[in-house]
Order: C-alpha cells, then sequence, then structure tokens
C-alpha cells in the first residue's frame, strides 16, 4: 500500500509511463540495497509470497519476512520522495529491477510450490516487462540479454508437460511442439547482442538456451559449447546455481564422476532446496548407480514443495527401484 500511494501521487510525466515499470523502479529504492529492494519488489508487483521469495533466495522464509519488513520500514524513514530515477542514477538501478524481472520470470516457469508446474500469467508478465524495458533502453545489453533469455526459454514451455499435466524433462520433449516464432526473436535478439560486443551474463545465459533451442535433438546438443558458456558464466556470477548447472553439462561432456565431484563443492549453500538432491540423482542415474539415483530422487523428492516437480521426483525413484541392478 505504501508504495501504492506513492505511486499514484507521481508527478503527469511519470504517470505517462507503464505503471508497473514504473514500480518497478520505484522499489528499486535508492535507501534500499538491491537484497531488499529485490524482495519488496517481488511482493509489490510480481505478487509472490513470502515463501516463495524466500526460496528464490535460499533463506528461510522468517529471514525473508524480517528483510522485506526492515525494506519498507527504511523507505519510510529515507524521506527520499518516489520517483523515476533521474538518467544518471538508473544505471545503479537497473541491476535490480532485471534481477527482479529474471526471478518473477523463473517462479513463472517452474513455480516453486503449489499444484501447478507453470505460472503462465507471471512469466507472461516479466516478458512484457523485459520489453518494455527493450524499447525503453534500447542501447542496453543486459536489458536486451534477459528478454533473449527470457523468448528463449519460454519457447519450449509448451512442450514441458504432457497432456496429464506432468513434467516432462527437456531430453525428452517433443521439440516440435516448441514455439518457434519465440525462437526465431531471441535468437534474432542474441544475435544482435553478439555483434555489438561481449555479452552480460544474461546473455551468456541466453546464449545457453540458444544451443538447446537450436539443437534437433537432445542427442545432438552441443554440450562441449555449453559447458564452456558455463564455466565463463561461473567466473562472471560465482553462483553456486550456475555452479550445479555446469555439473550437468561437464559430466555430459567428460562423465557422470566429473559433475558429482562438483556438486560436492557446493551443496552447503543451497539450504533447503532440493536442487542438488536432484541433480546428484540425474548423475547417479547416468552413472549407472540406480539405487543411489533412486534414494537421492527420494531426498529431493522430500524437499520439493511444488507439487509436480514432487511427483516427477518420486517416479523416478520408484521406476528405478523397480528395475533391477545390471
Amino acid at each position: 500500500r505504501l508504495v501504492a500511494a506513492e505511486a499514484a501521487t507521481a508527478p503527469a510525466s511519470v504517470q505517462e509511463e507503464d505503471d508497473t515499470l514504473l514500480l518497478l523502479f520505484l522499489c528499486c529504492h535508492p535507501s534500499l540495497t538491491p537484497g531488499s529492494a529485490i524482495p519488496l519488489t517481488l511482493r509489490a508487483v510480481g505478487g509472490l509470497s513470502t515463501a516463495e521469495i524466500a526460496r528464490a533466495f535460499l533463506v528461510p522464509e522468517a529471514t525473508m519476512a524480517q528483510r522485506i519488513i526492515r525494506a519498507k520500514a527504511r523507505i519510510r524513514a529515507s524521506g527520499v520522495p518516489f520517483a523515476m530515477p533521474p538518467p544518471g542514477e538508473r544505471a545503479a538501478r537497473l541491476r535490480s529491477v532485471l534481477h527482479v524481472l529474471y526471478l518473477m520470470f523463473n517462479e513463472g516457469y517452474t513455480t516453486s510450490s503449489g499444484p501447478s508446474l507453470q505460472r503462465v500469467d507471471l512469466s507472461d508478465e516479466a516478458i512484457r516487462l523485459a520489453r518494455t524495458l527493450t524499447g525503453a533502453m534500447p542501447q542496453d545489453g543486459e536489458v536486451a540479454g534477459l528478454l533473449a533469455l527470457m523468448l528463449l526459454t519460454d519457447a519450449r514451455r509448451p512442450a514441458r508437460v504432457d497432456p496429464d499435466g506432468e513434467l516432462v524433462p527437456l531430453p525428452e520433449q517433443d521439440r516440435s511442439r516448441w514455439d518457434r516464432g519465440r525462437i526465431a526473436e531471441g535468437l534474432d535478439v542474441l544475435r544482435r547482442l553478439t555483434t555489438a560486443g561481449p555479452l552480460g551474463e544474461y546473455g551468456v545465459q541466453a546464449a545457453i538456451a540458444a544451443v538447446h533451442d537450436q539443437a534437433p535433438s537432445a542427442d545432438a546438443t552441443d554440450w562441449p559449447r555449453i559447458e564452456a558458456l558455463y564455466a565463463h558464466l561461473e567466473e562472471m556470477t560465482g553462483s553456486a546455481v550456475v555452479t550445479l548447472n555446469r555439473a550437468v553439462a561437464v559430466a555430459m561432456v567428460h562423465g557422470p564422476a566429473a559433475g558429482l565431484a562438483m556438486i560436492d563443492g557446493v551443496v552447503d549453500r543451497f539450504g533447503p532446496s532440493h536442487r542438488p538432491e536432484a541433480v546428484r540423482a540425474h548423475l547417479l542415474e547416468m552413472a549407472g548407480d540406480r539405487q543411489g539415483a533412486s534414494a537421492h530422487y527420494r531426498a529431493a523428492a522430500r524437499r520439493a514443495t511444488s507439487i509436480p516437480e514432487r511427483r516427477y521426483l518420486t517416479m523416478r525413484a520408484a521406476r528405478l527401484a523397480e528395475r533391477p541392478e545390471a
């Protein structure tokens, strides 16, 4: 309510801009660090619950609730008026805005909890806002990189669930169902980015998505290229999530043992997340350790808060347990 009230009193010139885009920048307030501004924006603009935001940041829900409360209090105490930042300050807030859109899209593409795998309204809104930002800042490579990433990823959405609503992993998806229009648009944005200079972190992620989208089949995927891109992204970000994704690519190129060794180095950074267990199970399955894979799929299922993901992990565990060891 605080943010909405301040937005309503903004000058007429500001009110002419996209209301939601304005609200994004308002939440990325100069008195807040990105670690506080992003959760506040996800609550005010994205409509995410505190629990959903906490899972996105890999922290307990109570910790995130206090962070959001403190962010609101800091805004009230700052006395700085709400308004779109002047041109000289927009770059400083833009990184937080992009991170917000990235997390909004991810929550829409794979919901962190509840009965549905996807929240299409949320991912569509993130794409719409990214388009708006790209139109407002056409020279900013990271804005365009984020748009390309969203388009190239969202293009696979129609094939991610079967007729019963069950999750279909990427290698098993019917690629004829992928949205070729979004792939073409995303590739066009990415091509313009690569000719303009080095890619930022969103551009590198878009390049990874492009390799997947251009592969005619799972077996024909250029995994060495993906592994190299993840290695570059890991150097740029130091992100444990990137390392976990890179572990899969390393396993595809160098074997599952190499990927499993990488997981061991970052598993403690994920808190209660089910993802390290799920990736470990997948790599153990690749290595032929069906018993170990089944156990880790079950462990991942116990931690998963998304019902479709929990069902998928439970199903994988059961199928492996039914098969005898070779």
